[in-house]
């Protein structure tokens, strides 16, 4: 019984800090003085004063978070923490789970615009082969030659774009996929069956040399598919989270959701294989073997 008031009191104590937090940045986006949004949410200076005190753990009133909700149109949800998404788009509160289809076809903006926004943030990542950031340029064309005039280039950019957000000192990136996925390559087997030797050769040591450039900035971590199971998918901090389904995203923004996913990804690193350094040692020997 101990422990589960020990969590509960923990649990309401993060929501008192998270509405703590954004309360005072829905004051400052405001402009006005604390006098006057207090007067706009109908309490007086004084309480608002004790709700952005560190001391105070407990919340408000429902209808006082109504009206800052009301006033400068967020959504309660937000305020609490339960999403990440903040001001209301056409008076519509932000949805915790969205489609997003076309992640397939073209140089997708709306992934680079995730990573910005995730900055600082650590990214967690489960590809769904090799990451696209250490493959080299002819086996991205290579894998993706059967999509489309303008999808290879496409990916390159890509590629490119999260190799330099990866060379920025702020930024932190977990990956974590099968060790299969990585002998599937070097062997030649499944899909990188028509893929020459001599180019496998030479992907594998641009892996090598990336991973040793970017670590501990970037760490790929791999597990066993026969004992552990993924789907594509990227966490972007705690701003949301992405599971890529063929032609479609699943985008979660719901902080619950995010933090389910969190642990999935934190339970795949437990059960890793193979660490970062033992995964550049695995790729080396998997090099000399191709011949």
């Amino acid at each position: 019984m101990m422990i589960f008031y020990t969590m509960a009191h923990a649990r309401r104590n993060e929501t008192v800090e998270v509405f703590r937090e954004r309360l005072a940045e829905v004051i400052g986006r405001s402009g006005l003085r604390r006098s006057a949004f207090a007067r706009r949410i109908g309490v007086d200076r004084s309480t608002l004063s004790q709700l952005l005190s560190p001391a105070n753990d407990r919340l408000p009133r429902a209808e006082t978070i109504a009206a800052i909700a009301a006033e400068q149109q967020v959504s309660v949800d937000w305020l609490l923490g339960l999403t990440q998404e903040g001001p209301l788009s056409a008076d519509l509160m932000p949805q915790p789970f969205e489609i997003e289809v076309g992640g397939d076809m073209h140089h997708d903006e709306r992934l680079q615009r995730w990573h910005a926004e995730a900055a600082g943030y650590k990214i967690r990542y489960v590809p769904a082969s090799l990451p696209d950031l250490l493959k080299s340029e002819p086996v991205i064309r290579y894998e993706y030659r059967e999509q489309g005039e303008g999808v290879p280039q496409a990916r390159l950019e890509e590629a490119g774009a999260r190799l330099a957000y990866l060379r920025r000192p702020e930024t932190d990136m977990e990956v974590c996929s099968t060790v299969q996925s990585v002998e599937d390559f070097a062997h030649g087997h499944s899909q990188w069956a028509d893929l020459a030797k001599a180019e496998r050769r030479r992907a594998m040591s641009v892996m090598i040399d990336r991973l040793e450039e970017l670590y501990p900035t970037l760490r790929w971590f791999l597990f066993d598919r026969r004992t552990r199971y993924s789907a594509p998918l990227t966490i972007f901090g705690p701003k949301r989270a992405a599971i890529y389904v063929g032609n479609m995203y699943f985008v979660l923004n719901s902080t619950e959701h995010i933090r389910i996913l969190t642990r999935h990804f934190d339970e795949l690193i437990r059960t890793a294989v193979l660490q970062p350094r033992d995964t550049i040692d695995v790729l080396r020997r998997l090099g000399r073997e191709i011949g």
